[in-house]
């Protein structure tokens, strides 16, 4: 199989992920549960975790570093600590449902900040003009889950800044691929799964906490530490990780920080560029075609839409599964996005690359659209 969906999952890990899942279910308990050797190896290796991810993300301390299930409920957290039942929020137009269903679901108001695709300084424009002291947040995808378009969140935090107004970076698509410093960005928190950029297993997110942040607990229940009172520690990272930890997943997510870390940012999404690059530059030979790219991909990462004058993105989607290669066909849970860019009523067909794509790979991809899925359309 050819794999293009990894802004989904990424499906293909490194071999160090799986190794240090064995390994886990062979060694650890849980930590925090008891001093012998099996929770203090959890204990261990859940610090060491939170400890690579504070460094790669510019956090002073690893307790502000919070594990949860994915990225949607990082978002949850964060979202639901910060906006009160029919309070205020101020949007992109590229946000994810993990984003606006929370809001949806608070009955808040919602404002759109919506610019034109691949457009930042219109993005930032947006936000200035909507962005009030009373806005109760601000919440912004770094980068879109549809179209790869890169958003100005570094802009966008000193206006939350300058106003007094909390600032949520959704890093869904950017954390493992574009830096990220929480120190310089001042943003309350930030939310991003392990199962994607950083290569870790389904299963594992993380929220990214500024010292002072109001978080606000989703869940309550044993923490193993202040077991005595009945309500949750007021401390970071327990306060919002009560129940038994992921063990399994945090050590295959920490073997996967460290495969990022040690590859680099730069040089994986200069990989995941090039594929892009390759994609764009055969997809737009075929009449019919729309490709969503950003000029010289200057503001795009290794996510790529595209969709075919009078085909069915689903039907397009199917027939490119049947030849082997898997992408994502249709809404991708982001109405939003594709309202903004004016594919609400089409959906489109999504590429999105990881560091264990090959340019042959993409080869194969444009072979299949232009000769053999001919006889299905």
């Amino acid at each position: 199989m050819i794999y293009f969906d990894s802004a989904a999952t990424s499906f293909q890990k490194p071999a160090s992920v799986a190794a240090a899942m064995w390994e886990a279910l062979a060694s650890m308990s849980s930590p925090g549960r008891g001093g012998y050797p099996a929770a203090a190896k959890a204990a261990d290796t859940a610090f060491q975790c939170r400890s690579e991810l504070a460094e790669l993300f510019g956090l002073g301390n690893p307790e502000q570093v919070v594990f949860t299930l994915n990225a949607t409920h990082a978002l949850n957290i964060a979202i639901k600590s910060l906006v009160p039942p029919g309070g205020k929020a101020v949007v992109s137009g590229y946000e994810h449902n993990a984003v606006t269903r929370p809001l949806e679901a608070l009955r808040a108001r919602i404002s759109v900040a919506a610019a034109p695709l691949f457009e930042p300084d219109a993005v930032l424009e947006a936000f200035d003009r909507l962005i009030r002291p009373d806005t109760d947040a601000v919440i912004c995808s770094h980068v879109s889950n549809v179209f790869g378009f890169i958003q100005p969140v570094e802009e966008i935090g000193k206006i939350c800044r300058s106003r007094g107004v909390p600032f949520i970076v959704d890093a869904s698509q950017s954390a493992g691929i574009l830096p990220l410093d929480m120190g310089s960005l001042g943003a309350a928190f930030a939310a991003m799964p392990g199962h994607k950029g950083l290569y870790g297993p389904q299963g594992t997110g993380v929220l990214l906490c500024r010292e002072d942040a109001p978080a606000r607990p989703l869940l309550e229940g044993g923490t193993g530490s202040q077991s005595i009172q009945q309500q949750m520690p007021d401390f970071l990272p327990d306060r919002l990780e009560a129940g038994t930890l992921n063990m399994t997943g945090i050590a295959g997510l920490l073997a996967g920080v460290r495969y990022v870390r040690r590859g680099g940012l730069e040089k994986i999404l200069e990989h995941e560029k090039h594929l892009t690059r390759l994609a764009v530059q055969g997809l737009e030979t075929l009449p019919g075609l729309r490709v969503y790219a950003s000029p010289g991909l200057r503001d795009q990462t290794g996510v790529l839409s595209f969709t075919m004058e009078g085909r069915d993105v689903e039907d397009l989607g199917e027939a490119l599964a049947e030849r082997g290669i898997a992408v994502r066909a249709g809404i991708h849970c982001a109405p939003y996005a594709h309202r903004t860019a004016g594919t609400l009523d089409t959906g489109t067909v999504r590429l999105s690359f990881s560091d264990f794509n090959t340019p042959e790979e993409v080869a194969r991809l444009i072979r299949a659209i232009h000769g053999d899925l001919g006889r299905f359309f």
